[in-house]
């Protein structure tokens, strides 16, 4: 039996998720789920709907809220993460309405640009202090990373602490259907190998009974009607030779060739959600408000299958011994040659008793780590920020990220993170 504590249970829909497929999981009969957020009326919402999920899977868990955190924590086993330090309102608005000023546009803002470098910086701080509970209360567990951005949470974490530690995600799982289903190729018998960073991991490998299988998808992609949701990555493919792991809205401002206030039309030509992020919060605030009170109230609720998440699948293979694979985000070291050692990457690990053990994937083909390394410079600069708290490491972050760099000057960008630094006010700590 295992404790596995969620840190940041009033995220419901996420929570239930995840938990709902712990309480599926044999591995994990009898353990206790103990569930903790800042949020009590969300949490307690929480526990009512994993309550519910676990009374009608006969009671295989034991459910418990806690207001304490270091309670929540103590002896537990496995911790997962799912926290967002400021919310929507108004962390959010804040990464994406004062860049606006300066002409500088978004889609996601959660993972690099502007808006990630903030939502790190605020964010790591906050973690490093779990960190320092679980060294005090529960040394041996591991930590399961879900909050964005997960390169640089990890890697502060990773370098800072001694807590055994994994980035989560889950776009390696989507990577392979996403690409394929929509040009009507089946996914049986497909064999595939996914390496890079998180968000920008690449499928390097792709076969189907043991024929690769890329030229096909490619001549397919490339005469497919437009417009459709795919067409940034479709344009990576097609000028670097590979599919990225994560969306096109995601990967549009990763990169410095597609949101040119300087060149409009290509926000139509690809097909390019700005302010994307903010436009799903309100409809997920709003979604949750019209399912609430039928969640909450409904003594029949059932969490039918497994998700894709790994989260209780890492469980499971560390609990009965019985290997797993997963896409995890651990530190380099040697994985992938032409990327630094301090850079978190994404690479195939297998999972059991010993915990996450990554595999060597060699070099990436030089394009991949190239684009991949524009991105690292930004992960490992907001770590330095972070745990230095010195202003000039959050300049070279914004100074270095593709997309802010592409559109503003010097000037522009250390102007606009002085104003967010002003505008987070107590959600950041103080910068010298």
């Amino acid at each position: 039996m295992a404790k596995i504590t969620f840190i940041g249970a009033g995220s419901t829909i996420f929570a239930k998720n995840i938990l709902g497929d712990c309480i599926l999981t044999p591995a994990v009969k009898g353990s206790e789920l103990a569930l903790f957020d800042i949020d009590h009326k969300r949490l307690e919402e929480s526990k009512m709907i994993l309550d519910n999920i676990n009374k009608n899977n006969y009671h295989p868990v034991n459910i418990v809220s806690y207001k304490n955190r270091k309670n929540a924590l103590k002896d537990s086993d496995y911790v997962i993460n799912a926290i967002q330090v400021g919310g929507y309102k108004p962390a959010t608005v804040i990464d994406f309405e004062i860049p606006k000023k300066y002409g500088l546009r978004q889609t996601i803002g959660d993972t690099i640009g502007i808006g990630g470098i903030f939502r790190a910086l605020r964010t790591i701080p906050v973690l490093l202090d779990f960190a320092r509970d679980m060294e005090e209360v529960c040394p041996d567990a591991w930590f399961l990373n879900y909050t964005n951005p997960v390169p640089s949470l990890t890697g502060a974490i990773i370098k800072e602490t001694n807590i055994n530690t994994v980035g989560l995600c889950h776009s390696v799982q989507a990577c392979v259907g996403e690409l394929l289903d929509p040009l009507d190729i089946n996914k049986d018998n497909i064999t595939s190998l996914i390496a890079g960073i998180n968000h920008q991991a690449w499928l390097l490998k792709l076969e189907k009974d043991g024929r690769n299988i890329y030229p096909e998808v490619k001549k397919r992609a490339f005469n497919r009607d437009k417009p459709h949701d795919d067409m940034v990555r479709y344009e990576i493919m097609k000028r670097f030779g590979y599919y990225l792991t994560e969306s096109s809205e995601h990967s549009a401002e990763y990169l410095p060739y597609f949101i040119k206030s300087s060149y409009p039309e290509l926000i139509e030509k690809f097909n390019i959600p700005l302010d994307e992020y903010p436009r799903r919060c309100e409809e997920q605030i709003k979604e949750w408000e019209d399912i609430r009170d039928n969640l909450l109230d409904n003594q029949d609720l059932k969490h039918e299958t497994r998700s894709n998440e790994y989260g209780s699948f890492i469980i499971e293979a560390m609990e009965t011994d019985n290997p797993f694979q997963i896409g995890g985000n651990v530190l380099n070291d040697g994985l992938i040659d032409n990327l630094p050692d301090e850079a978190i990457v994404e690479v195939p690990c297998l999972v059991n008793r010993n915990g996450i053990n990554p595999v060597k994937v060699g070099k990436l083909p030089e394009q991949l780590a190239a684009l991949n390394r524009t991105n690292i410079n930004v992960h490992l600069l907001t770590e330095k920020a972070a745990l230095t708290n010195k202003k000039e490491y959050i300049y070279q972050a914004a100074l270095l990220d593709p997309h802010t760099s592409a559109e503003l000057s010097i000037d522009e960008i250390i102007s606009l993170c002085d104003d967010l630094i002003e505008a987070h006010g107590d959600w950041l700590p103080d910068y010298n």
